[in-house]
């Protein structure tokens, strides 16, 4: 379970993917990022510019001038940043499941302030509210984008519990639960 934003490093990745591209400068990075989280995500000034000055310090970027503009700060990635990079990737590779649980830990918050009776929140005049309308919204924009990326969606009903065992064991979770003789409905998570 992730106590807190994402994915440790996660920033600090994203900021070497995109120097490794090319030269860029701070907010062209929190444009990118934000571009990348489809507009739902941007990381703060203060997380981001710092990110540039160590790496700077630490000669995994240098700055770059540039004629055309001469006021602006753009980085470029070194061939420490390039080894950097390298390493980083194969770290972000093992925070997948931290990923998957920031994903779905705000997904069941938000569902919560819709349902849970616990909780009273004014619905104000906003373009969003806690609500069923809004939560098939944001499913359905993460099947469209599934489907974008990975191709047609199928529905995988088994359990978290019958999920997370079947990976374990490299079998399919739906073979995994037709061999138990069970059938959970629709997936928790």
């Amino acid at each position: 379970m992730r106590k807190s934003g994402p994915p440790k490093g996660l920033i600090s990745y994203l900021v070497l993917e995109l120097l490794d591209e090319r030269p860029r400068y701070g907010y062209e990075l929190l444009g990118e990022i934000t571009e990348i989280s489809g507009g739902h995500w941007e990381p703060s000034y203060g997380s981001v510019y710092p990110i540039l000055y160590k790496f700077e310090e630490e000669g995994v970027a240098e700055r770059v001038e540039r004629a055309d503009e001469p006021d602006r700060k753009y980085f470029a990635l070194t061939d420490a940043g390039r080894e950097e990079l390298a390493e980083k990737r194969r770290a972000i590779g093992g925070e997948a499941s931290e990923f998957g649980d920031v994903v779905l830990g705000f997904y069941h918050l938000y569902a919560a302030l819709a349902t849970d009776d616990r909780f009273e929140v004014d619905d104000a005049d906003a373009d969003w509210a806690y609500s069923e309308r809004y939560s098939a919204w944001i499913v359905e924009q993460m099947i469209r984008h599934h489907e974008r990326d990975f191709g047609e969606f199928e529905r995988i009903d088994a359990s978290p519990e019958e999920f997370y065992a079947a990976e374990a064991d490299g079998t399919d979770a739906a073979d995994a639960e037709e061999s138990e003789g069970t059938s959970s409905g629709a997936a928790d998570d």
